[in-house]
């Protein structure tokens, strides 16, 4: 079998890496890095971290308008499809990367695995949600976290070739976790104590691209009386430069971390705030309480298993929830046992 990994952020790149560990040398595989995802932060350390294929190719496609991003990807995935005759492409998630690969294997009648399958947020404005929907109606084999994302398929006509495989990014924390202990210095790097300090992750267009949005929630960031630790994102340092809005002075940014590093940050955090729906999921699976930036989220089970609460762009919000959102309560087992990586490449070794 002859596969293809589209990946182009660096949630794709763990979900890829896990992946890849369960295919082993049970076929030919081929890396494409469409370059969305491009700072050595955001790409190449993943890439060292997770022991991942250097890949075969990288567009290097970054930066521009969504349109300009997935144009370009399309044109160069179909290139490189060209070449190498895949049996499979497999994409990940829910970016431009997801979208353009899986419009190029269904323009050339490639099937498809849609790894992350079934996610919805139900707000069509999230460029997210529209790369999801489409991706998960072009593909053959549909590869879910959770219960609820076979649900969602089943409501919009999708039961073929569906499966509930569990979480991927669960895999990897569960593997990655304890490599991360032992060689990330993070904490001590930035002299932070356990409990001691807020994680903030603020990336997405409809809150970065948004003015009123952005300054409700650094207002709200501004009132929590913790340390905050901000990996910024380069789109979200330069909007809030573009928009003149001042970086509250309880904030610490930081350059954008590793996996490893980023996993030490998550797991020792009092509470994070973000808006990432990785990370919410992160939370979950560590044990951190999360508030989400959003009015909405794809990742439904942790909000309703009470360990993460919306908040939306809303200062007032944000702050009082960090000061009386504190679980204490069970975390069911929602994402599968760490083996979803496995039963992905059973399944397609079957197809």
């Amino acid at each position: 079998m002859k596969t293809i990994h589209v990946v182009g952020a660096r949630p794709q790149f763990v979900k890829a890496a896990m992946v890849s560990r369960a295919f082993g040398d049970q076929g030919e595989e081929y890396f494409l890095h469409t370059g969305q995802h491009y700072s050595e932060n955001m790409s190449q350390l993943f890439f060292v971290e997770l022991n991942l294929p250097k890949p075969d190719i990288n567009l290097g496609i970054g930066g521009g308008s969504h349109a300009e991003q997935t144009s370009g990807m399309l044109l160069g995935i179909d290139r490189y499809l060209e070449q190498v005759q895949p049996d499979w492409v497999i994409v990940y998630g829910d970016t431009n990367s997801t979208l353009a690969g899986a419009l190029a294997a269904a323009k050339r009648e490639i099937p498809i695995a849609h790894v992350e399958a079934g996610l919805r947020s139900y707000n069509r404005s999230m460029p997210e949600e529209i790369n999801r929907v489409i991706s998960d109606h072009l593909s053959a084999l549909l590869f879910c976290p959770t219960d609820q994302a076979v649900g969602n398929l089943k409501k919009e006509g999708v039961v073929e070739g569906v499966h509930q495989a569990g979480d991927v990014m669960a895999d990897a924390l569960f593997m990655f976790t304890e490599i991360a202990k032992q060689k990330s210095s993070i904490l001590s790097t930035l002299d932070l104590k356990t409990g001691g300090y807020a994680l903030v992750t603020v990336h997405r267009s409809g809150n970065v691209d948004d003015r009123e949005k952005l300054g409700q929630i650094l207002s709200g960031l501004a009132q929590i009386d913790m340390p905050l630790i901000f990996p910024m994102h380069p789109r979200t340092q330069k909007m809030i430069a573009e928009f003149g809005l001042d970086v509250p002075a309880n904030l610490r940014v930081i350059e954008p971390v590793g996996y490893l590093d980023m996993l030490m940050l998550e797991a020792n955090a009092d509470c994070i705030l973000t808006d990432s729906g990785g990370i919410q999921k992160e939370a979950y699976l560590l044990g951190v309480r999360c508030i989400t930036l959003r009015e909405e989220t794809e990742w439904v089970e942790t909000v309703t298993a009470g360990w993460n609460c919306l908040t939306g762009a809303n200062s007032s919000a944000i702050k009082a929830r960090f000061d009386d959102f504190h679980p204490n309560i069970e975390r069911p087992q929602i994402y599968g046992d760490g083996h979803a990586a496995d039963k992905i490449i059973n399944i397609l070794l079957q197809n």
